[in-house]
Formats: C-alpha cells, sequence, structure tokens
C-alpha cells in the first residue's frame, strides 16, 4: 500500500492547463457535472471551467451537467454559465427508472463523448480549476492510468469552530474501516469517497454504477477487478468546501455503502450468495408530532436499498444518440 501511494499519487499543482494541452494530442476531454436542487454553486462551477479551460486554454472540449430531476433553477443557471445540460431521465429514457447520484452519473458518461471523462460534484464552494487539472493530467500524461480518484482537505464548519479535517465523517466510521478488512489493496486512497475523480471511458463504460450513494465504493472495487491497482492513482486537490449533511443523513448514506459492499463480496463468493439483506433502516427523531409515549421520539424507516445501473458498455445501443435538452 506504501509502494502504490508514493507511486501512484501526485499533486494537482504538477499539472498546469499548457503542460497539459501539449500533452492531450487528439484526445477528447469531458467535464460532468451531476446536479440535483445546485443552483447557488453550479453557475460559479461552470463558469470557471468555461474560463480558464476552455476559453483561455482550450483543454476541456465538453461540459455538461446532468440535472437530476432538480426542482429549482439548476438547468436555466448552469445553461447560463456555459454548460450543455441534459436530464437525467432523457439519457436513460426506455430503461428502468432509477434515482441518486449514481444514475445520474450514468447519464452524464453516456451523454459524453470525450476519451477521458472527469465528474465533479455540483455543491463546491471556492471551486477552483486545478479541480480539473489534476484530475486528468495523469490520465493525458501516463498511458498507465486508467482512472485517477481526488483527495483533499474537508473542513467541517461548525457553530463555533472549524475542524480541518471532520468532513469526511462516513469514510472514516464506515468506508474506510469496510475497505481495510475487505479490499486491503484499496487501503492506500486518502478518500475513496470523494466525488470528484476522472477516467478512460472506454474503461468506465465497462462497469456498472451503483444508482445510491454506493456509487464511488463500487466503482473503486470494480475498477481493481477489471484494470487492477497499478492503473488506479489518486490526486491531492488541496481543500474542498461544501455543505455538510446531517448526522441521520450520513447513517443513510452508509447503510447503502454497506449494502453495495455486500453486494461484492457475494460476487466474490464471500457472502452467502442465497442471503438478501433488509433494505429498510430505522433511525429516531426526537420530539415530534408522532413521538412515541415511552421513547419521546419518532421512528424514522427508511428504503436505503441500491440498485444498479449495468455498463454502459452493455446498453449502449439503447442510448439516445443525440443529447436532449433538460
Amino acid at each position: 500500500m506504501e509502494a502504490w501511494a508514493t507511486y501512484r499519487t501526485s499533486s494537482a499543482a504538477e499539472w498546469t492547463p499548457r503542460r497539459l494541452l501539449r500533452a492531450k494530442g487528439d484526445s477528447r476531454v469531458s467535464v460532468v457535472l451531476p446536479a440535483r436542487n445546485e443552483e447557488a454553486t453550479v453557475g460559479a462551477i461552470v463558469a470557471t471551467i468555461r474560463e480558464h479551460l476552455m476559453d483561455r486554454v482550450a483543454l476541456v472540449d465538453e461540459l455538461i451537467v446532468v440535472d437530476s430531476r432538480s426542482t429549482d433553477r439548476t438547468a436555466q443557471v448552469a445553461r447560463a454559465a456555459g454548460a450543455e445540460v441534459v436530464g437525467q431521465d432523457e439519457m436513460t429514457r426506455g430503461l428502468p427508472r432509477l434515482t441518486g447520484k449514481g444514475d445520474a452519473l450514468w447519464a452524464g458518461l453516456a451523454a459524453a463523448e470525450g476519451d477521458v471523462v472527469a465528474f465533479v460534484d455540483a455543491d463546491l464552494h471556492e471551486f477552483r480549476p486545478h479541480f480539473v487539472t489534476g484530475l486528468i493530467g495523469p490520465l493525458l500524461t501516463d498511458p498507465s492510468v486508467d482512472f485517477v480518484k481526488g483527495f483533499y482537505h474537508r473542513p467541517l464548519v461548525g457553530a463555533a469552530s472549524v475542524e480541518a479535517d471532520g468532513g469526511g465523517r462516513v469514510t472514516e466510521l464506515m468506508a474506510r474501516p469496510l475497505l481495510n478488512l475487505f479490499w486491503p489493496e484499496l487501503a492506500g486512497f486518502v478518500q475513496p469517497l470523494a466525488g470528484e475523480y476522472a477516467g478512460r471511458r472506454d474503461v468506465l463504460e465497462r462497469v456498472p454504477f451503483v444508482s445510491g450513494y454506493g456509487v464511488e465504493t463500487a466503482m473503486l472495487i470494480d475498477l481493481l477487478d477489471l484494470v487492477g491497482l497499478d492503473a488506479l492513482a489518486q490526486v491531492d486537490l488541496g481543500e474542498r468546501r461544501h455543505r455538510h449533511q446531517d448526522t441521520a443523513a450520513l447513517g443513510r448514506m452508509s447503510a447503502q455503502i454497506v449494502l453495495t459492499a455486500w453486494s461484492r463480496l457475494q460476487r466474490r463468493g464471500w457472502a452467502s450468495p442465497g442471503t438478501v439483506p433488509a433494505t429498510l433502516l430505522t433511525q429516531f427523531r426526537r420530539g415530534g408530532s408522532d413521538a412515541l409515549p415511552n421513547l419521546d421520539r419518532e421512528i424514522v424507516v427508511s428504503d436505503v436499498s441500491v440498485e444498479e445501473r449495468p455498463p454502459l458498455a452493455e446498453l449502449r445501443h439503447r442510448v439516445p444518440r443525440r443529447r436532449v435538452p433538460a
């Protein structure tokens, strides 16, 4: 793990736009942002990529925002800032309807035409161009790299203080112990759940996309099986600032990660193939009109089941040839 981390870890500062432009050659680069109700942040991210990596330097060829059933002005804001906007449902029409981030990512990959595809979350604050150049740098300069994962300092901003690296709570409490137990080859990834990553499209098209919050976990495990650890890399992107979810939401996220890992354990024969885990998560909410008298809490039950969109390569013939605007 230490040998891999030393060999396959780089810093975004190494990859300047002009250096990458020289290395790019005939390759095409697409950047995809999955977005659901992100009107407050998506415009600034799109405008930054457009100005610095498309207009000043022609490094990014395609900038796509996938509108994941937003109920706000996400699509309008992104389009006004210079992105091509596609609808998640339009890119998956004729296929079973799935929910969650993973399906939006799959739709973005289906819409993109680049040889290298970078995914960036749409809720980032203080976004900088190096979030893209850092991810695509190893892919444009080293043909042995197939996938690059970002990592960063992730401050947790509280009412009275800031915890410098407190933002990765699900990573530290759930994902990292789980991966270390069953996939120790992946222990060198600083942020296995990071939403910023890039890969070669011919590789990304060969892995399934989990519909919910297990998508990043599944992708790392599946790529490990598909191309091996040496084809995976990570890059230091500095600091990432975004909104934080509450503890109950993080619990639901963790449950989806566990279910995703279980499905991979079953595929390896490490979990009973005939066993179907329960997919209902019981949580407690203090107070409320429906609080039980002896608990002083409401019981909240959530369906945390995850589904998978098969590899795009298997369904390419069913994906719309022309993108339909959201």
